[in-house]
């Protein structure tokens, strides 16, 4: 990509200006192939989006693969890298088959929640050492979730479950990531569509509905949308601190929002706002203050 390489050049004032022009550009990439997906699988399964979706995206990144083969030889811990994958594949499928039945903006808080659990389970799993203010901040954002849930026995639902279970995956997976820093980017993701495309395989076999011509157009866009948000992420990391490109993470909820109005014209309850405005807040404090304290990740691994 000689465009980013080229970037890397300009003065710090630039780079970190086009680092975060680079992060916005992504998340919207990332939340209009979620638009796509959720078009899609209105007609199709969720395994074959996977499968055709990771087939455009394997086919766009194999010359990539190729020239670094490689740097697949030896890879650190390939159990636990095994395990990333698994992880990688159940909660793409995870948001995907939750859109099915739940608004975008829904599904999206739920997933908006990933670096909360992430704080938390470092404290519970890791022993990481977390503070009585990260621990309100943790508890305030349980709270936006459950205010986004609206448990009850009448609004609990399966496909909500689905995706808090997706999120966790997800926090999961980037608490993993962490621990397996010095994998090569081509390896970190391309190994994720791998896990996709091989469970998609598996369950459209049982469900495959012959795709129309402007379906085969959509599908391949959607996997050609999510590689080139990837190398936007990495560029974008690449270019600016990650303390001032990983909040406009966040703006995901307002593409959400306008995706899910416009195209399925959907409009998101009070709750759901109130809980993701909650959600966003006590995550953005504790990035802030993992920040502050030297610990905040400069990895960054948004779903494949």
């Amino acid at each position: 990509m000689p465009l980013f390489k080229n970037l890397s050049a300009y003065d710090d004032r630039s780079a970190r200006l086009a680092g975060i022009g680079l992060m916005v550009l992504s998340i919207f990439m990332f939340s209009f192939g979620d638009a796509m997906g959720k078009f899609l699988v209105g007609t199709y399964s969720v395994g074959q989006l996977l499968f055709l979706r990771a087939c455009a995206a394997l086919l766009l990144l194999s010359p990539l693969i190729w020239t670094q083969r490689h740097q697949f030889l030896q890879l650190e811990r390939p159990g636990l890298q095994l395990f990333r994958v698994v992880l990688s594949t159940l909660e793409v499928a995870a948001f995907f088959l939750a859109t099915v039945y739940l608004p975008l903006a829904d599904v999206i808080t739920y997933y908006l929640a990933g670096p909360i659990f992430v704080t938390a389970m470092s404290a519970i799993f890791l022993g990481e050492k977390v503070g009585w203010r990260r621990w309100t901040a943790i508890l305030i954002g349980f709270c936006g979730v459950l205010i986004a849930l609206r448990p009850s026995a009448q609004t609990v639902s399966l496909p909500a479950l689905i995706a808090l279970g997706g999120s966790l995956s997800f926090a999961t997976l980037m608490l993993i990531t962490r621990s397996l820093r010095k994998t090569p980017d081509i390896v970190m993701a391309s190994s994720q569509f791998v896990g996709t495309f091989s469970l998609g395989a598996v369950l459209s076999a049982f469900n495959w509905v012959p795709p129309t011509p402007g379906s085969l157009v959509i599908f391949a866009t959607a996997g050609l949308i999510s590689v080139t948000a990837l190398f936007c992420v990495n560029r974008s990391l690449k270019l600016a601190p990650a303390s001032v490109v990983v909040p406009y993470q966040y703006s995901m909820i307002v593409w959400a929002v306008i995706f899910g109005f416009v195209v399925f014209g959907d409009v998101p309850s009070m709750a759901t706002l109130v809980g993701a405005a909650i959600i966003i807040g006590a995550g953005f404090y504790i990035y802030l203050r993992e920040r502050d304290l030297g610990r905040a990740s400069e990895e960054v691994n948004p779903p494949a």
